[in-house]
């Protein structure tokens, strides 16, 4: 199996095309849409999305991700083998977030155009000419040591994500990521509050912890554990993102209620 994560959109051909390319290859794959909305260039979305993705995958899963703003500059493409699978990609920190939960196995940088689909690819276009070929070898069987030089698996770059802080009255975190519906993804996993009374504090404002959207009313603030394993701020029928005009990396405070 195959996943696919770019920023590409859908309205052009670029998503198309790459699923041509694997299938030329061997049209017996199975190509899975993890999105192609991720904002233009932002890494860090890309980041959050494979993370919290990879693990419903079956094992030996090639995950392609083209977030690349670096394309056809010196940043090195690569392909990682980890405890799950396999990655294929831009070396800009994408991968960051897989491996800071699960063990990378070995990595190479993607040398040998015998695997790319011409040893003359567009300098603009990695993913049609280097990595979606690659994924496909790679989830026919190829040994990724074919595939190009071993690279030091501490050498892969890793995207400043910065980390949540315990202090006495609570935690204190930032915004990560900011989904479809507005709703703002903290860097504090749930397991830390688990079993603690807690409200976010974001700026003057303070938001109660509920368990669903639900229970606050309608165009009002809450802050919950989301599905994939992060305290979120939402609003109930609303936008959050939209209405406190946010950005990642913004600080967020959990506290401890009594």
């Amino acid at each position: 199996m195959i996943t696919l994560l770019t920023d590409f959109g859908l309205k052009d051909i670029y998503v198309g095309v790459m699923k041509g390319v694997i299938a030329t290859i061997n049209p017996n794959i199975n190509i899975v849409d993890l999105t192609h909305e991720i904002a233009p260039q932002d890494i860090a979305a890309g980041r959050f999305c494979l993370m919290n993705a990879y693990s419903y995958f079956p094992s030996k899963t090639v995950h392609i991700a083209v977030v690349d703003p670096g394309v056809g500059s010196h940043r090195r493409a690569v392909a990682i083998e980890f405890e799950g699978g396999f990655l294929v990609g831009p070396d800009n920190g994408i991968f960051s977030g897989i491996l800071s939960e699960t063990k990378a196995i070995s990595a190479v940088e993607l040398t040998n155009n015998k695997y790319w689909r011409t040893p003359a690819p567009s300098t603009t276009f990695h993913g049609r000419d280097i990595f979606a070929p690659v994924g496909a070898y790679l989830a026919g069987g190829v040994n990724i040591k074919e595939l190009g030089n071993v690279i030091d698996i501490q050498s892969l770059v890793k995207f400043p994500i910065a980390e949540f802080k315990k202090i006495e009255q609570g935690i204190i975190g930032c915004i990560q990521y900011i989904d479809h519906f507005g709703n703002l993804v903290t860097n504090i996993p749930a397991g830390v509050v688990e079993k603690r009374n807690w409200r976010v504090e974001l700026g003057n404002i303070s938001m109660v912890a509920g368990k669903t959207y639900s229970d606050v009313k309608a165009g009002e603030f809450v802050s919950l554990t989301g599905s994939h394993g992060w305290v979120e701020i939402a609003v109930n029928s609303g936008n959050a993102a939209a209405i406190l005009h946010i950005t990642i990396g913004e600080q967020v405070t959990v506290v401890w209620v009594k």
